[in-house]
Formats: structure tokens, sequence, C-alpha cells
């Protein structure tokens, strides 16, 4: 799909956690068609674009909805929050990436993100349940604390309506007694020392990541020997901070064919 420039209209800002906050636009509904998983570029002004991941499937509507981390030491963010909450109209570059939900798939899924990579996610997971496909999904949701999971309540409806959905949550901090129930499990650590210790084959799987460069190679290394296939993992990391090979030395034969590569997705 070609990047358009649209005037958004702001519909509501919504306080998800001290540090991050919802954001849903209102556009034309012909003019907002974009992929699960793509993302949007937001202007600040003639000079500053600034990216983020749509947090929606299309829904035909018009709308978007944003998932904005807050850091309030930085300037770009404290003028961001500062437009969303004074102006009734932003400009908006719309779509972009290629890390996108495989529609034609057949293979389980196991979706990873840290922090407000869960936004990216979400839009993926909206399409794989409008589907109404039972393959296999494993997500994996890696925060500080437990006040980190912004939309915690979400993940646990997931999965008390679809049997082939899991949700895997992985905290620095430990997380208290009961958090665990059916298809929700609790884990304590790095997400790829998780990711380490809970699967044993990710053969077969497609694998979408969202986090930072660090993030997801740390979990591609460990997902390499398991069998990961270079041809079916995606994030857009591999546009914006590509790393060549993209698996590490004494991966299996699935994992060296990577070293030749190209990065293909673009930054969020």
């Amino acid at each position: 799909m070609t990047a358009r420039t649209l005037t958004f209209q702001v519909a509501s800002v919504e306080d998800l956690t001290p540090d991050v906050f919802r954001v849903r636009l209102e556009g034309r509904a012909e003019a907002v068609a974009h992929a699960p998983g793509q993302y949007l570029e937001l202007k600040l002004d003639d000079e500053t674009w600034v990216p983020f991941s749509i947090a929606n499937a299309h829904r035909g509507d018009g709308s978007i909805e944003l998932h904005i981390q807050h850091w309030p030491e930085r300037s770009n963010s404290r003028r961001l929050r500062e437009l969303m909450q004074h102006l009734a109209t932003l400009t908006v570059r719309l779509p972009g990436g290629e890390c996108v939900l495989d529609a034609d798939s057949r293979r389980p899924l196991l979706l990873i993100a840290a922090g407000t990579g869960f936004a990216q996610m979400k839009a993926l997971l909206e399409a794989v349940f409008a589907a109404d496909d039972a393959l296999p999904v494993e997500f994996w949701w890696a925060v500080r604390e437990r006040r980190d999971f912004y939309l915690e309540s979400l993940a646990r409806d997931w999965a008390a309506r679809y049997p082939n959905f899991t949700f895997h949550a992985v905290t620095e901090e430990p997380l208290e007694p009961g958090f665990e129930s059916e298809r929700v499990f609790a884990h304590r650590g790095r997400i790829d020392e998780a990711l380490a210790a809970s699967l044993d084959d990710v053969s077969g799987h497609d694998v979408y990541l969202s986090g930072s460069p660090g993030m997801v190679y740390a979990c591609i290394d460990t997902l390499a020997p398991l069998g990961l296939d270079p041809a079916h993992v995606y994030s857009d990391v591999f546009a914006y901070a590509p790393r060549d090979p993209l698996f590490p030395s004494g991966a299996d034969a699935s994992g060296a064919a990577a070293s030749g590569a190209s990065p293909q997705r673009q930054q969020e």
C-alpha cells in the first residue's frame, strides 16, 4: 500500500498507566486502510515525524488506535503529549512497514513483545481472531513490573475466549501468587531467558517480535538453535537496525541460512 498523508480527528486520549496513554484517531474510512502489523508517523513539525505501531487491525471505519509511552524527560515525548491534549486534528502519514501478518500461513504463531510493543501484537492478534482460525497462538509480553501490563485484562480476556491462545507474562519483578490462570502463565527474568527455559522447538512457527533491537536479537539468538526459520521471522528491527548475520554463529543449518537474508522491515 502506498503511504498517504492524512488529517485525523483526535477522538480521545486515555491514560492506561502513569507512563502509557492510548490515543484514538478518526479519519476518512476509505483512506485509512492498513495491514495488521504496520505503523504510522505523526507529524510534530515540518522536520519531525514520529513512528508508532497501529494498535488495531483495519476495521473499515476510519479508526486508529495508538499506545504511546510517555517519557517526560524527552522533548519530543513532551511535545507529542501536549499536541494530543490540545489539538483537535493531527497530520499522519500511513501506512509503513512490512512486518505484517501472513494471512495465508497455516503455521502456529509465536508473538513476542516488550513494553508498548504490545500495540503491534494487538493488531496482529485482532486479525488472527477475526479470521476465526484455530491455529495455536503463543503471546509473550515482557515488562518490568505488573503495572506495566497496561492492558493485562485484554490479554486475559483473549486467553479466556480463545482455546488456541496462551498468554505468557514475563516480568523483572516477581508476580504475586494467583497471577496464573487457565492459559495464563507467569515468568520472571529476561524475556530471552524465559523463552529458553520454556521452549524446545519453534520449527514450523511464524515468529513476530516487537521491541528494542537488543531485545529482538537476544530472542533470536535464543530461538535460532530451536529451529527458528529465517524465512518466517518478522520484526521492524530488521529494517532500521539490521544485523549481519541475522542468526548467531553456531546456529543450526536453518539459522545459518539467514546470514544472506536482507532486512526488509521498517521502524515503528
